[in-house]
């Protein structure tokens, strides 16, 4: 039996993610700014909060005497093409899909690494290997995800606790509903990934627990993320083809808006 902190685990993958593991019979608490969603444990928490982090930890010591795995899935939407967008939504994304990771690492990294043991895990996206044009500050918070997680599981491996990150592609979610943007291209254009993904949030959730099991570090838990990491991998020119395709997409769409 794991003990695991879920935070954004009120709604989306995050709420999949903590009935995943309870379903196994892992005792979970759900942390999230969002209102109690009465599944179980929860916690208040403001990822861009120092004071929020701290209770948390401070919950766990008290509760559970440690922790066995930190899932970072807090994240909101935006993005927005490179001129639109304004540095005011860059800093939000920043500090809510980036700094709430770091974080949540900083919070639990001395107490994994007291007991031994442990494993972060950080909800991505495969916008953090793959980048299409409209998306440039998701598309950076989510990479340097990437390379967050990638820094942890070298820098703690030594102390017995490993990282993961999770990079699904677009999947059937209530992300869309936190959007925040000038640009009023990117709406439509998320709401249209999202609403035509043939996935949810329960599958998702359910590779992401059967990789992490596997103890992949970098996890791609469905086809679509699968092919184009693949894809980004094998055929450099192929890719730069279809992303410069999409762009030329978004750029027509523009146009048609005046």
């Amino acid at each position: 039996m794991s003990r695991v902190l879920v935070t954004g685990g009120a709604g989306g993958l995050g709420a999949a993610l903590a009935a995943a593991y309870r379903s196994r019979g892992d005792d979970v608490v759900v942390a999230d700014v969002a209102d109690d969603p009465g599944t179980g444990p929860f916690l208040h928490l403001d990822v861009r909060s120092d004071d929020d982090w701290a209770a948390a930890r401070a919950w766990v010591e008290q509760e559970w005497g440690g922790l066995d795995v930190l899932v970072n899935n807090a994240g909101v939407a935006g993005g927005g093409r490179l001129d639109v967008a304004t540095l005011e939504e860059w800093q939000w994304i920043t500090e809510v899909n980036l700094f709430g990771a770091v974080r949540g690492t900083r919070t639990f990294t001395p107490l994994m690494k007291q007991q031994g043991s442990g494993l972060v895990v950080n909800v991505a996206s495969l916008a953090g290997l793959v980048h299409p044009a409209g998306m440039g500050s998701y598309n950076a918070v989510k990479a340097a995800v990437v390379a967050l997680s990638e820094t942890t599981g070298h820098e703690l491996a030594e102390f017995g606790v490993r990282c993961a990150v999770v990079c699904p592609s677009y999947f059937r979610t209530g992300l869309v509903a936190s959007l925040r943007g000038a640009d009023p291209l990117l709406e439509p254009l998320m709401r249209k990934l999202v609403d035509h993904a043939p996935l949810g949030a329960d599958d998702i959730a359910a590779e992401v627990l059967a990789g992490l099991d596997r103890g992949e570090e970098l996890v791609l838990p469905d086809p679509a993320a699968r092919a184009a990491h693949q894809l980004k991998q094998t055929d450099r020119t192929a890719y730069d083809e279809t992303m410069r395709r999409q762009a030329s997409r978004l750029h027509a769409m523009g146009r048609e808006q005046g």
